[in-house]
């Protein structure tokens, strides 16, 4: 990606500028999207849950110690996930917080396991979360599409039942693009999924799991060894290895990189410490996404912002990252033409105020 420094005598508004920017957004998660406003309804509508039901008390519950703080918290909201009503609702205003960002086109990662095992009939989920992605689609303009991601942390059980999920012609959702891998790292070794990626790819499902958020770069060389990866979740460790970054640029493998998450989760100590700079030197492909926006107090039009700081983007530099997200994404060839023409008209017009 070409960089355009911010010229500092510039009057523009980068802010203003990235609220109607049209973008994809790749890495972002079903129930970590949830908004402070769903997250209270859908415990009102739980009150056995631990989680609160005041939207100004979530500020504190979702401030993380470390990750495995993180994967405590983000469970509890997925345990308020318990009826086809409340997967349809998410999953609704999930896509009106991405159209009023100007997402065009988002892959929502989503994890059936955790749904299925609690009760919820698998048909019925499958058809909440199609008929919200029709109406969001029909309603909003925003395109859903859907990557089933296994649950690291519950093992080679919730490996099979979602490789099922996703490739069984009676349940597989049409808006499901890809197969994913989330959780934790640390213990949680890539080789051993290699059979279910190797499933889905077969079903025609694209690989895009987790790796290198939390442990080195060898986390990364197995996803991209094993699990065939065409898009690295996050690949924070990524820097520490000159060959990784060489290998990511000349295959052209995308990173889908989350600063503020990073962060939030102790797994960069500062911004100013994030890798990113260093992805961008080296060539790589990058991506900027949100990941699980209100528990790290973010959304994607700051991530953007935060990319222009440590990137140094003027508006065509910032047009330049969207695009990115375009070509990245698993968008047909049409879609990815007209939201990257939306791209470039939206920054010709603004440059020619």
């Amino acid at each position: 990606m070409t960089q355009h420094l911010v010229d500092p005598r510039a009057s523009r508004d980068l802010t203003a500028f990235i609220a109607e920017l049209p973008k994809a957004e790749l890495h972002v998660h079903h129930v970590g999207s949830a908004s402070p406003r769903i997250v209270s309804e859908l415990a009102a509508r739980h009150p056995d849950s631990k989680v609160p039901t005041d939207p100004e008390a979530l500020v504190d519950y979702f401030t993380f110690t470390d990750f495995a703080h993180f994967i405590d918290v983000y469970l509890s909201v997925v345990d308020l996930i318990r009826t086809p009503e409340d997967v349809r609702l998410l999953t609704y205003e999930v896509a009106r917080d991405l159209a009023r960002q100007q997402v065009r086109y988002a892959e929502l990662t989503i994890t059936p396991f955790s749904s299925t095992r609690r009760g919820i009939d698998e048909r019925a989920f499958m058809d909440a979360i199609e008929d919200a992605r029709k109406a969001a689609e029909s309603e909003f303009g925003t395109v859903l599409r859907w990557c089933f991601d296994i649950p690291g942390e519950a093992g080679l059980e919730a490996a099979e039942e979602t490789t099922r999920l996703a490739t069984d012609d009676r349940l597989r959702p049409e808006g499901l693009v890809s197969f994913g891998l989330g959780g934790p790292e640390v213990g949680v070794e890539r080789p051993q999924f290699k059979p279910y990626f190797d499933r889905a790819i077969a079903a025609g499902l694209h690989s895009v799991p987790h790796a290198g958020e939390t442990t080195g770069p060898q986390t990364v060389w197995d996803a991209l060894t094993h699990l065939r990866a065409e898009r690295i979740g996050h690949g924070t460790s990524s820097a520490q290895d000159p060959k990784l970054l060489a290998h990511l640029a000349e295959h052209r493998i995308p990173l889908e990189v989350c600063p503020t998450s990073n962060i939030a989760t102790r797994a960069v100590r500062t911004l100013d410490e994030h890798p990113i700079k260093e992805f961008v030197r080296a060539g790589v492909i990058v991506t900027v996404n949100s990941d699980d926006p209100p528990m790290f107090g973010t959304d994607l039009d700051n991530e953007y912002a935060v990319a222009a700081r440590l990137l140094e983007l003027d508006e065509r530099g910032l047009a330049e990252l969207a695009k990115n997200a375009v070509e990245a994404s698993f968008l047909d060839a049409a879609g990815k033409a007209r939201i990257a023409g939306e791209i470039d008209t939206y920054t010709a017009q603004w440059l020619g105020r």
